[in-house]
């Protein structure tokens, strides 16, 4: 197993420990490998034939993935997503139509069908029940993606992504392998577009801050793909001092984040733990700090916070958003 994707393994276990049962945090830290290899077809698909898009007479077509070249025999018309940032995809660029069961994770969007199946201890007998001609993994906990493909089903492992890029990627491969890889490209150039229009407008600098995703101080470093949308605004992660593994992941102390003093402070486990600006003000020791002191605490959707997918942009904006309000201060 990859160095890299034993601590994020770690981190799950960690966060879905301080949280109960939530889904919010699950994803961010899961696995996370290089997903940049382009994709590739065997032919050039021919016009479209659908209003929706999709490109079903256009296979079989190859499609480069983290766990190498997959071959789609033909237009997949049941889905299985076990992976809820890859669940909002396949309905982002319209291929819902053809997903036939979702993991106990994928909350949204409403009309996903979610089932009780798990993207971490996947059953392969349950999943072929759904006559499964694609599967769409988070990470291969054994011998998952080896059994899937014993039986004759294509299966795309798309681990979390460390950057946009990654994310974009991903997107992409999710379109050539359901036959709506224009739809897919279009979401790309519009999520370019969104998050290079927010970066333009807004300036971190001089701002420092603090991710939550549990209320034991579990946090994200700049190393991450959240944070990396952080660094893009300017800001300053003050656990990059605090994870001498490189793992992502750390858990700070508190007298660690008073002493960093952050002057922004994000919550990603307001609704997997009930954390919100009342319960911050509240702990011990807080009432001190320059984000609480400016009220400059802001409460982020957990499951968007935590997912790469096309609700990124929506996670930029509103981190964007708490970054403008102080300037405004």
């Amino acid at each position: 197993m990859s160095p890299r994707i034993l601590p994020a393994i770690a981190a799950i276990a960690l966060v879905v420990a301080g949280c109960g049962s939530s889904s919010a945090t699950a994803e961010t830290t899961t696995t996370a490998v290089s997903t940049t290899q382009s994709t590739t077809t065997t032919s050039e698909p021919p016009p479209s034939t659908s209003t929706s898009g999709a490109e079903a007479t256009g296979f079989p077509v190859i499609v480069e993935t983290a766990n190498g070249p997959i071959t789609i025999a033909a237009w997949p018309e049941h889905i299985v997503s076990l992976s809820p940032t890859s669940t909002e995809v396949l309905f982002a660029i319209g291929a819902g139509g053809q997903v036939v069961a979702v993991d106990d994770q994928s909350n949204y969007p409403e009309e996903a069908p979610t089932t009780d199946l798990t993207g971490f201890e996947p059953n392969l007998e349950a999943i072929a029940g759904y006559d499964a001609d694609l599967v769409i993994l988070m990470y291969d906990p054994g011998e998952v993606v080896a059994g899937l493909e014993a039986l004759g089903i294509p299966v795309i492992v798309h681990p979390a992504a460390w950057t946009l890029e990654e994310a974009y990627a991903q997107i992409e491969q999710v379109g050539a392998a359901t036959g709506h890889a224009a739809d897919a490209t279009e979401l790309v150039e519009s999520m370019r577009s969104d998050i290079a229009t927010i970066e333009g407008a807004t300036d971190g600098a001089g701002a420092t801050y603090y991710h939550e995703l549990s209320p034991d101080y579990y946090t994200v470093t700049s190393a991450t793909f959240v944070g990396t949308l952080y660094e893009r605004l300017g800001l300053t992660n003050i656990a990059d001092g605090a994870d001498p593994d490189g793992y992502g992941y750390p858990q700070l102390s508190p007298e660690h984040i008073l002493a960093e003093d952050p002057s922004l402070i994000f919550l990603a486990d307001t609704k997997c733990c009930s954390q919100d600006r009342e319960t911050i003000a509240g702990r011990p020791g807080w009432g001190v700090l320059s984000a609480v002191q400016a009220g400059a605490i802001s409460e982020l959707d957990d499951d968007t916070a935590s997912r790469w997918g096309p609700r990124v942009v929506d996670l930029f904006e509103a981190i964007a958003e708490a970054v403008d309000s102080q300037s405004d201060e």
